[in-house]
């Protein structure tokens, strides 16, 4: 958004643009989020297995 274009919206445009802005990043971050925390739990469940039981 250029310096113009900021100087002739009403101030709820401007209210508006900055709040669409906001849920962007903050779905993105939860994307982030939720990503990582998949990873982490495919790791944890891998190593958390456990060694199967052996009879001799």
């Amino acid at each position: 958004m250029g310096e113009e274009s900021r100087k002739n919206m009403s101030r709820e445009e401007r209210l508006a643009a900055k709040l669409r802005e906001n849920l962007r990043r903050r779905k993105a971050q939860a994307r982030a989020a939720g990503s990582l925390a998949r990873d982490s739990d495919a790791a944890n469940a891998t190593e958390s297995l456990p060694n199967p039981v052996r009879e001799s």
